[in-house]
């Protein structure tokens, strides 16, 4: 008996062993020569970049470099802080991996993160290709979908192919200029509650005051989206606001297991944090979706769609949930940023506040802003512009080879990623001008420069689709805040640009506020 039991161990051990084996080969495979066989043929193309280590590839690099940027940022706080000598290029505290290697590969390099191939590119002709390539080949890259799948699940800001393409023919009318136009009296409307808000801390405090903006910012876009997109009040959208921004904070860092494994489900801390905030919001939009009324609007066009696709209705639910709150972040959070970024840069440079703030009073007379106004607001206009160029909050336009593709005379293989660093783009003095780094509004006086290198709404068929409704949003806020209040930068501000999921302000934008 004993013998026997013995030798049924042996051969359960046996098969253990050749399991465990088996699985070390496997994941060998998967995680160490699928990858160096992609980055052989960019080797073979001369595309080289840093030497990848198993199985994390260049994560540890990323992570040394990221950390030592940190370490300099906060011994400059302590040495010193405010708003003087500000630097508008923000790559070496941000992206100083990416910055290190261009430097030492080029324009065009390949880098890896565990078993996910890049293709870092920054060279105009390349990007010109991939802007003007419509082909559905090309879509938004999977990195990061497993962790960022909380926030987005399978809505239009991650979908590919058909999917992709069913979504934005829903999504994409709701955003034409004829709706965007309908839309201004509620943006106007959205933004009194602040504008009443600051007038009456400015009279509390003696006629000046110091304000952190962002936070009353981020509620009046809010607001805007809600009224205009979904029909229901800032007041009533304000739950699903404050956990939909727990919720990018819970998955703004990679979750390096779920890349590489594809196992989402592991119950980490974080995961678990993310799914609860998951359900939650799941369960707010849903409850809006009961109570909406028949308004046309971006919601009922969503609804229409999910009731009349032949699926189940759990699936219908996922489909509605996952694109409201992409137009949540998307629509509210990044306009959001770039309003703070915008204003910190007038607070910054009184002489194009006071031509934005005449402007603004020439073109309006006295009434309030229309549909018709804001298109004669050139200056402004060029305003959002530079913002936009020095502080995109997109840092990345990122795709994938959903097959092998050709784009400005490289063969890229099946499931590269691609990754066109936007603040470089917009940075770089060949196309701009030697005052690349400097505020310069002027630079969009004329027809827009660099057509297929200005990259602030994203590049070819996956443009954002709400660029017109973020640009109107972002001319009324600014022209009824400059027309009412004389901005400067605070003593207290400190320049911060940080990457959490769209390059913000870590520490706030601090201004101070007088009325005109």
């Amino acid at each position: 008996m004993e013998v026997a039991i013995m030798a049924v161990t042996k051969v359960v051990l046996s098969l253990c062993c050749v399991g465990a084996c088996g699985l070390a080969v496997y994941l060998y495979h998967i995680l160490w020569l699928v990858p160096q066989r992609v980055l052989a043929k960019f080797k073979d193309q001369k595309i080289g970049g840093p030497r990848p280590s198993f199985p994390y590839g260049n994560l540890a690099d990323m992570r040394e470099a990221a950390a030592a940027a940190k370490a300099a940022r906060a011994s400059a706080r302590r040495s010193g802080g405010g708003g003087g000598g500000i630097v508008h290029d923000y790559r070496p505290a941000v992206l100083p991996y990416y910055e290190k290697w261009r430097k030492q590969y080029g324009p065009i390099f390949t880098y890896s993160m565990g078993n996910v191939v890049f293709l870092h590119v920054s060279r105009p002709d390349v990007v010109r290709d991939i802007n003007l390539c419509v082909s559905l080949d090309l879509g938004k890259s999977s990195y990061l979908k497993a962790t960022h799948e909380p926030l987005f699940g399978g809505g239009i800001l991650k979908s590919n192919g058909e999917a992709w393409l069913h979504q934005r023919k829903i999504i994409a009318p709701e955003f034409f200029l004829d709706k965007v136009k309908g839309m201004v009296d509620l943006m106007v409307d959205s933004a009194q509650p602040l504008l009443k808000s600051w007038e009456e801390r400015v009279d509390r405090n003696g006629g000046i005051t110091d304000i952190k903006i962002d936070d009353d910012i981020r509620a009046y876009s809010a607001d805007v989206i809600s009224r205009t997109c979904f029909g229901s009040s800032y007041i009533k959208g304000k739950e699903i606001f404050m956990k939909i921004r727990e919720l990018q904070q819970a998955v703004s860092k990679p979750n390096v297991l779920a890349e590489m494994t594809g196992l989402r489900f592991f119950p980490s801390m974080r995961n678990k944090q993310a799914w609860e905030l998951h359900k939650q919001v799941r369960k707010l939009i849903l409850e809006i979706v009961k109570e909406s009324g028949e308004d046309r609007n971006l919601l009922s066009a969503i609804l229409h769609s999910a009731s009349t696709s032949r699926v189940g209705i759990a699936e219908a639910e996922n489909f509605i949930v996952d694109n409201c709150k992409s137009i949540y972040f998307a629509g509210h959070e990044s306009t959001a940023v770039t309003a703070a970024w915008c204003l910190m840069l007038l607070g910054l440079h009184p002489e194009w506040q006071d031509r934005v703030r005449a402007e603004v009073h020439e073109v309006c007379r006295g009434q309030p802003v229309d549909s018709r106004t804001l298109q004669k607001m050139k200056n402004l206009t060029m305003v959002i512009q530079e913002t936009l160029r020095l502080y995109p909050a997109g840092a990345f336009v990122s795709r994938q080879a959903l097959q092998e593709l050709k784009l400005g005379g490289v063969h890229i293989p099946k499931g590269v990623n691609i990754y066109i660093p936007v603040s470089t783009m917009h940075l770089d003095p060949e196309l701009w001008g030697p005052d690349v780094k400097e505020f310069n509004p002027e630079r969009f006086s004329d027809v827009r420069p660099q057509l297929h290198s200005y990259l602030p709404f994203g590049a070819g068929a996956r443009t954002c689709l709400g660029q017109g409704f973020a640009m109107a949003e972002l001319k009324i806020l600014i022209s009824l805040i400059v027309s009412k209040f004389v901005l400067k930068l605070s003593p207290h501000y400190q320049h911060s640009p940080t990457l959490k999921l769209i390059v913000e302000p870590e520490l706030s934008v601090d201004l101070t506020l007088t009325k005109v």
